[in-house]
């Protein structure tokens, strides 16, 4: 099927001007993925981020490096980092894409909670929102992992997308 006969199929799903088509859906239902060839390259970013929320004695173990399991915020960086890489391994309809930077960043707060922020850039025609969401996903889960021997109630809150820039959606 030729990229325009693809197209049509895919905007011919609204069911009314004001309903946007489901761009991962084709006509006859199957699931697909989308095709970006003729969208523009540009520099892409995204801000996700996600918050666990613990006691204030385990932000503290955390902060001191004391955790039973070892140093939680730098193993939940990598950890972030290397989730961002594998996104089109874990979620089935993304692209594969070239990343430039992926950051992950912690904030401590001395009641309990542990805010995560990513980041992540790149040069292609698609956006990299489910790649920074993965990221703040996974080292949230990370922290969590290290965190649940000194506190089962522990909780992952708030993932969400802070910010995406770059092609025609740019929102922050």
């Amino acid at each position: 099927m030729s990229d325009e006969a693809m197209d049509e199929r895919t905007t011919a799903m609204a069911d009314d001007e004001t309903t946007p088509a489901l761009t991962h859906v084709r006509a006859d239902g199957a699931v697909h993925m989308v095709d970006v060839s003729h969208k523009t390259a540009t520099v892409r970013t995204a801000r996700a981020g996600a918050v666990v929320t613990t006691t204030a004695d385990t932000v503290a173990l955390i902060a001191s490096g004391g955790l039973p399991k070892g140093e939680a915020l730098a193993t939940a960086r990598i950890a972030g980092i290397l989730a961002a890489k594998q996104t089109p391994q874990l979620i089935p309809l993304c692209h594969p894409l070239p990343l430039s930077a992926v950051e992950v960043s912690f904030a401590l707060d001395e009641q309990g909670t542990v805010s995560i922020e990513t980041f992540v850039k790149t040069t292609v025609p698609t956006g990299v929102e489910m790649e920074a969401l993965t990221a703040a996903s996974v080292a949230a889960l990370t922290v969590f992992d290290m965190i649940k021997a000194v506190d089962p109630a522990a909780t992952i809150d708030g993932i969400r997308v802070l910010e995406k820039r770059g092609g025609k959606s740019d929102r922050s």
